[in-house]
């Protein structure tokens, strides 16, 4: 398979890490779009050995840095007409609200923590992989999940008795264990 072909089957979970970094669909967009035309631009200069994804990933981090050194650092101003209205709820929808909580507590997050922490949950990314996308060592990567995963059950008010946290491959998407 052409390296090309490979950069395109990526295309949804770039765009899925992408959303949930910038919290808004159309920059997420826009951010993987400058992150395809730089990894086509840059395909040749790519170590062989490297793998791909990680490689790809990598661009994405790192122009999402950029951004994010770049954007002003006051509150996210978003016109009113373009807010979305959503229906009122029953008061029943209990999981609905935690996970707006636990979404809301993520953004909360130190960006250092919120990348390692999507990439490993929202993506499914192995601990190897998500290191070297964030171009970490391994453990500096486990220090920033653990904080992470501390300060959402403490955001989100579930800090009570901890429990030992499962293994990695029986539950990869849980986001405070």
């Amino acid at each position: 398979m052409a390296v090309l072909d490979e950069i395109e089957q990526l295309i949804p979970d770039l765009r899925r890490y992408a959303y949930a970094l910038m919290r808004d669909r159309e920059a997420g967009d826009d951010l993987v779009q400058d992150c395809l035309e730089r990894a086509v631009a840059k395909h040749g200069a790519r170590r062989p050995d490297a793998p791909l994804r990680a490689w790809v990933f990598r661009i994405l981090i790192n122009r999402h840095r950029d951004l994010m050194r770049r954007a002003p650092r006051a509150g996210h101003l978003v016109p009113v007409d373009s807010l979305s209205v959503e229906p009122a709820r029953p008061a029943a929808q209990d999981a609905h609200m935690a996970l707006r909580e636990t979404e809301a507590a993520i953004a909360r997050l130190p960006e250092d923590q919120r990348r390692a922490l999507l990439l490993v949950a929202l993506e499914g990314a192995t601990f190897e992989e998500a290191a070297a996308a964030l171009e970490i060592p391994k453990g500096t990567l486990m220090s920033r999940l653990a904080r992470a995963r501390a300060a959402l059950r403490t955001m989100t008010g579930r800090d009570g008795p901890k429990a030992p946290a499962p293994h990695r491959a029986d539950h990869p998407r849980d986001l405070t264990q």
